[in-house]
């Protein structure tokens, strides 16, 4: 198997190289080389890919999605739609995150996550790395427990466990390592979906124990969190990354910059949202306005996850729109930083995110410079994407 010579302005993860080379070894799929023009030799007979002005960073990482399968917007839509028709969508919009340029994605609550990480793993579909949570934990009438269906109805067609109590909480927790999830996914509140009445849900107690249950295996735990009592509880009972976070406080960011809590707004998600009640356009308004400003005062270490669910109006392939929407707040390079290097962090791929040598050779070649226009990510601009040192021409 040849070896892959690309040339042209290279962003490492947080630096960017005017002119650069970088050197892969597709054999053990891994980066061998990457310096300046100059710098780098070109090995013999290697597989030249070099497109004037175009620019080499790490594989595109969305930390927060889903695979619902779903057409709609519309949580009925998302529990009655069968598991297989699920998995079947769920192939095509694998394969268009491939090809968009994102390697990894992590999806957080799902029906098919573990069969579609498998398949991708064998090489049966193609797409991106997987990092998933199976199926997402939520209280008895909570988050994903629609009111009008009969409880064991509801229960039964679920992407989330239901569970109530310290003791409850362990074993959903439980049953998410069953299921084969790589992490746990947490609903400590309610959301826009479900009206005006949004509270904490899930009790001081009961996210201590699913967070304990989770670290007693090696698994992170993710919390969906909207408002200052849910934000508390979440980041107290030590989980690894707030998912929108809509509420923050000083005291909060504070207490999030201190542990390393990761913060993952999903911007995206509110601006494909429409707004059907007053209270959503405040919430989405101050999203936009004093959440990123805190976030960005106390230095959080903010990751770029789009919350897509793959549906007419958050089509997978147009992930990217949450680099340009966090570049809108944050800048350029660190809506780069916030989609490569620090969301592998996140999702604790310890080899990958960095264009360096010895790094796994999860890149992307997109037409344009990215530092200077984010939109240059957008899926007519990726060229070549290269996972685990295997190339995908898609534009070239």
């Amino acid at each position: 198997m040849s070896t892959v010579f690309l040339r042209g302005h290279v962003f490492t993860g947080d630096n960017f190289i005017e002119n650069g080379c970088v050197v892969v070894d597709p054999s053990k799929g891994v980066i061998t080389h990457v310096g300046p023009e100059g710098e780098v030799k070109e090995p013999k007979d290697a597989r030249r890919i070099e497109v004037e002005g175009s620019t080499i960073l790490p594989g595109l990482i969305d930390a927060h999605m889903h695979f619902f399968g779903s057409k709609k917007y519309d949580i009925i839509e998302w529990l009655t739609t069968p598991e297989t028709l699920v998995a079947l969508r769920s192939v095509a919009d694998a394969r268009k995150l491939l090809r968009a340029g994102y390697t990894a994605v992590r999806e957080l609550g799902g029906k098919a996550g573990p069969y579609l990480r498998r398949a991708v793993e064998e090489g049966m579909i193609e797409g991106p790395t997987i990092v998933q949570a199976a199926k997402s934990l939520s209280q008895t009438g909570g988050n994903d427990d629609v009111p009008i269906l009969p409880l064991e109805i509801s229960d039964q067609l679920s992407y989330s466990y239901y569970c109530d109590g310290p003791w409850e909480c362990r074993k959903a927790v439980r049953k998410v390592v069953r299921d084969g999830g790589d992490l746990v996914k947490v609903y400590a509140s309610g959301s826009m979906s479900q009206g005006t009445n949004i509270r904490p849900q899930f009790t001081p107690e009961e996210l201590k124990a699913i967070v304990d249950e989770a670290t007693s295996v090696g698994m992170k735990v993710a919390a969906h969190a909207y408002g200052e009592e849910a934000l508390t509880n979440s980041v107290k009972s030590g989980v690894h990354s707030i998912e929108h976070g809509i509420g923050l406080t000083p005291e909060i960011a504070q207490e999030m910059q201190k542990r390393g809590v990761f913060y993952v707004p999903t911007l995206s998600a509110y601006m494909a949202m429409k707004a059907t009640t007053e209270q959503h356009v405040k919430l989405t308004q101050r999203h936009l306005s004093e959440d990123l400003d805190l976030a960005k005062k106390f230095k959080l270490k903010i990751v770029a996850g789009s919350d897509y669910i793959g549906c007419d109006t958050e089509p997978h392939g147009e992930n990217y729109l949450e680099i340009v929407n966090l570049a809108k707040y944050i800048g350029n390079r660190e809506a780069l930083i916030a989609a490569t290097s620090r969301a592998a962090d996140c999702l604790g791929l310890k080899n990958s995110g960095w264009v360096k040598a010895g790094y796994e050779a999860n890149l992307v070649v997109a037409s344009g410079n990215p530092m200077e226009n984010p939109k240059n990510l957008a899926p007519d601009h990726i060229l070549h994407v290269i996972r685990r040192g295997q190339v995908h021409t898609v534009n070239g």
